[in-house]
């Protein structure tokens, strides 16, 4: 069968450069300026122009010259390279970090579905020595790991109750969340699904299974709206994505498809023109960008942002509330204008869930109302996320406000302003309810 040749797991992801001929590395990339392209010589394939360029900053040249003296800028930038050399062990990751003995017992003792896996890119922005460092914390284990709290959950989402069929979960009326695979090219400590992320099974990206997952979706006339996550969607080859939202496209009543992502944070080097270029094929389509610190705003995020946003693609921003890594106003400000700067809409700050051995992640839900009432008013609203919880139990997401509302006098809603003035508003409702 044709297609099933598309699904055979490859020992390694497909090289980004299959299919291109006359490729220039001095080439500009593909979504500048109209004028600038005209100026530079581009690669072809089947007729559209493709080019790579990827902007390497100093830290991660001055990283890769250190410590990959023999890999060349070419094959830093190339996606496959990076995910190829992921660092997976406590010998490859002593070679880049002095490790605490709290972290060398983390994975000594590893145990559970969870791996480690840094990709070298992401590595070079882990600080060398200062184990409190935020980006560091969130993809090295500690011991804390293996300190379990009441209320967690190995599926606290309880997202295997509402799965049909393996790979969808169907919990709001109009839209389903599509698991295509089970891979992340780095692994968040703090994971909602760290119970089958990493288990190399592949179930989850295997062709029958995608079938049956779209089966489910054709025979749900109600769902509208599909968002592929994972594992990260964007680990799949270019070839496996096209086919599964081409696949996707063909149903007549999904309106909208979504990919949910961490690969422009982790390793943008994914996003490539020749990705750019397919993923456009398929509007309305809408990418949310999974980024929780400042740090990890770097001149290559935002080369890849830049790409997709050129792409017409809107790009929206989903973090996790961290303590001690951007629970504070002063962060999540700098976060979000940062955000903001790349063409990516702050949308969801989300409450860390309860899954086993995250406690020393989780922070009081008063900081998160805090640090929304520290934005709103004091910033643009476009910088200011809605924070929710996802209800444990399979609940959905519950969006939280600081009191705004602080009551009534006679028909008049009492409201509360960013300054802490009260104002009254005349409640026109509630007076022609009273006339009436």
């Amino acid at each position: 069968m044709k297609n099933e040749a598309l699904f055979t797991e490859e020992v390694e992801p497909p090289g980004i450069y299959s299919g291109l001929v006359q490729i220039d590395f001095n080439a500009e990339d593909l979504f500048s300026t109209h004028h600038t392209l005209l100026s530079y010589p581009v690669a072809r394939t089947t007729g559209v122009p493709y080019s790579f360029r990827f902007k390497e900053s100093q830290k991660s040249r001055t990283f890769r010259r250190r410590f990959y003296p023999h890999i060349t800028s070419s094959e830093w930038n190339d996606w496959t390279w990076q995910f190829r050399n992921r660092i997976r062990d406590i010998e490859s990751l002593a070679q880049i970090l002095w490790l605490a003995e709290n972290e060398r017992q983390a994975m000594d003792h590893h145990s559970g579905s969870l791996p480690v896996a840094i990709t070298p890119y992401y590595a070079s922005l882990l600080d060398e020595y200062d184990t409190s460092q935020p980006l560091r914390r969130m993809v090295v284990p500690t011991a804390d790991e293996h300190r379990y709290s009441e209320g967690e959950a190995r599926d606290p989402l309880s997202e295997e109750h509402d799965s049909p069929v393996p790979g969808i979960v169907h919990r709001y009326p109009d839209r389903v969340l599509f698991l295509v695979t089970d891979t992340c090219s780095s692994y968040c400590r703090y994971c909602t699904r760290s119970r089958m992320v990493g288990s190399n099974t592949h179930s989850l990206s295997h062709f029958n299974t995608w079938e049956k997952a779209i089966e489910y979706i054709e025979a749900t006339p109600q769902v509208r709206d599909v968002l592929l996550s994972g594992g990260d969607p964007l680990t799949l080859s270019d070839d496996k994505l096209e086919w599964l939202l081409s696949r996707l496209r063909r149903i007549p009543h999904i309106d909208i498809l979504r990919i949910g992502t961490k690969a422009p944070t982790v390793l943008p080097h994914r996003i490539t023109p020749k990705l750019t270029y397919m993923l456009k094929r398929f509007h309305p389509l809408w990418i949310s960008v999974h980024v929780n610190h400042p740090d990890e705003l770097t001149t290559e995020m935002s080369h890849a942002c830049m790409r997709l946003a050129n792409a017409g693609i809107p790009l929206g921003s989903q973090t996790v509330l961290l303590r001690e890594i951007n629970d504070n106003v002063d962060t999540m400000r700098q976060l979000m204008h940062g955000l903001l700067k790349m063409r990516v809409k702050p949308y969801y700050l989300y409450q860390c869930d309860p899954i086993p051995g995250s406690s020393h992640f989780r922070t009081p839900v008063q900081k998160g109302l805090d640090i929304i009432e520290g934005l709103r008013g004091h910033t643009t609203g476009y910088a200011v996320p809605t924070y929710v919880i996802d209800a444990p139990g399979g609940g959905g997401k519950i969006p939280l406000l600081p009191e705004y509302v602080i009551g009534r006098d006679g028909d008049d809603l009492m409201l509360r302003n960013y300054q802490g003035n009260v104002y009254r508003y005349p409640d026109c409702g509630a007076i022609q309810e009273h006339v009436s």
